[in-house]
């Protein structure tokens, strides 16, 4: 009989691990069978294992999500093998699907516009503005002294704070300050060394006005309410577009010219730049293609959505990412948003999938992995909206997903065989699917 489930287990993170599978086991009904089902994921070596375990906590077992690639990605005329870590259905398939669609129609394109990140220390303060402003200078040449031994190595490879600005903040709260400290953190995504940085900022503004001469008694107290780094980086962007003449895009669709077509994809994506609702699926399609490179190469998946939707929202409504321009004959459809990526440091250097997948791209530097990344969500976007446009986006998702429904009825292999071959030519769903493999069983 499984225990009941509004038990409170003290202390649980102090567990052994088999103690932790044993408590989560005995809340299922077959114990036996998930102890088993959650070790059959485990590495057989401990101490790759290990790795994995601490990667997190309270960890009990690995979840598996399929790894694949899309071949042929033309970036500035440079061709990739690019990893992607996705469980949905046609993703991976999209993608390569445009690239090859644009390998020879001039590949992608790419540029990094910056690669600034932001950190805030956020206080409460009493005191005179003015004053503060008159020695900030002096406070900033304190900042820098103060965490040397943290930016040391981070300037040797190019990087480290850019500068710092005051911003008086009381319209909005009751002597509410921040002070918005700029960074460059080189190959690395920086969150650890930026919000090391804040923090002894933090120390660095008590201790600077609790004894600088210039401040009264009654101006003294600072109140730091914390300190840490903004993943919304609108100065660090990453534009990617394809563009071609009319007529290289004649082939798309039997019943559309080029030129047809492309003025059906413009008015597409204008109706994601106006549309919320519209906007905010045209936008999950491509994070499906920048989340899964994040997750492939070890980077901060979470963040780098939080951001992008961020930036869709910065005019004041929610739009869509990816734009297109038709003029002169020519169609060119592009995407532009803040990236913040690395290729060194965390999960990029600990996992050993992420080290690989780096590795398989070259060991790009964080600018050219911000470009690849870009460059998938565009692809996914890309045939997203080719196929809204033309087929249906149902035909081919469903296709792919096929193989899952049929894992879902158990089919046999002759039964996938079967139903592979039978809906070549005929729209999938669930139901249908269901109603063939009982056919074909009762047959």
């Amino acid at each position: 009989m499984a225990r009941k489930r509004d038990l409170i287990i003290k202390g649980f993170s102090k567990l052994l691990k088999e103690d932790k599978l044993r408590i989560v086991a005995e809340l299922m009904d077959n114990q036996i069978e998930t102890i088993d089902l959650l070790k059959s994921f485990w590495y057989a070596d401990p101490e790759k294992q290990k790795v994995f375990d601490e990667f997190s906590e309270n960890t009990l077992t690995n979840y598996y999500i399929p790894y694949g690639v899309a071949p042929n990605v033309k970036i500035n005329n440079q061709t990739y093998l690019v990893p992607m870590v996705i469980e949905e259905s046609s993703v991976v398939a999209a993608a390569a699907s445009s690239a090859k669609f644009w390998l020879n129609r001039g590949g992608f394109h790419a540029e990094v516009i910056d690669t600034v990140k932001e950190g805030q220390v956020h206080f409460l303060w009493n005191g005179d503005k003015e004053k503060l402003l008159s020695v900030f200078n002096e406070l900033e040449k304190q900042f820098r002294h103060n965490t040397r031994f943290i930016t040391n190595n981070m300037e040797k490879r190019g990087g480290g704070i850019l500068d710092f600005q005051l911003l008086d903040l009381r319209d909005k709260l009751r002597n509410y300050y921040q002070i918005k400290v700029r960074f460059n953190t080189v190959d690395s995504m920086g969150a650890n060394f930026i919000n090391s940085c804040l923090e002894e900022f933090s120390n660095t503004l008590k201790d600077f006005i609790s004894s600088h001469s210039i401040f009264e008694s009654n101006e003294k107290d600072v109140n730091v309410i914390m300190s840490i780094l903004s993943n919304y980086t609108p100065d660090c962007i990453v534009k990617t577009w394809v563009e071609c003449d009319f007529k290289d895009l004649d082939t798309v669709d039997a019943n559309l010219t080029g030129k047809q077509f492309a003025e059906k994809f413009e008015t597409a994506v204008k109706i994601a730049e106006i549309d919320t609702y519209r906007a905010t699926t045209h936008n999950k399609g491509i994070f499906n293609g920048i989340d899964a490179v994040a997750l492939a190469t070890g980077n901060d998946f979470r963040a780098i959505e939080a951001a992008g939707h961020t930036y869709a929202s910065r005019n004041g409504q929610y739009q869509s990412l990816s734009h297109v321009e038709t003029s002169h004959g020519k169609f060119k459809f592009y995407l532009e948003l803040p990236l913040a990526l690395g290729t060194v440091g965390g999960l990029t250097s600990l996992h050993p999938l992420a080290r690989h997948s780096i590795e398989m791209l070259g060991k790009p530097s964080a600018k050219d992995l911000m470009m690849i990344t870009a460059t998938m969500g565009l692809a996914n976007n890309f045939g997203a909206v080719k196929s809204l446009v033309t087929k249906g986006i149902q035909t081919g998702h469903m296709k792919m997903h096929l193989m899952n429904i049929l894992n879902n009825f158990k089919a046999s292999a002759e039964e996938k065989a079967m139903a592979v071959s039978y809906f070549q030519d005929k729209k999938v769903s669930f139901a249908m699917v269901g109603d063939y493999i009982q056919k074909l069983r009762n047959s």
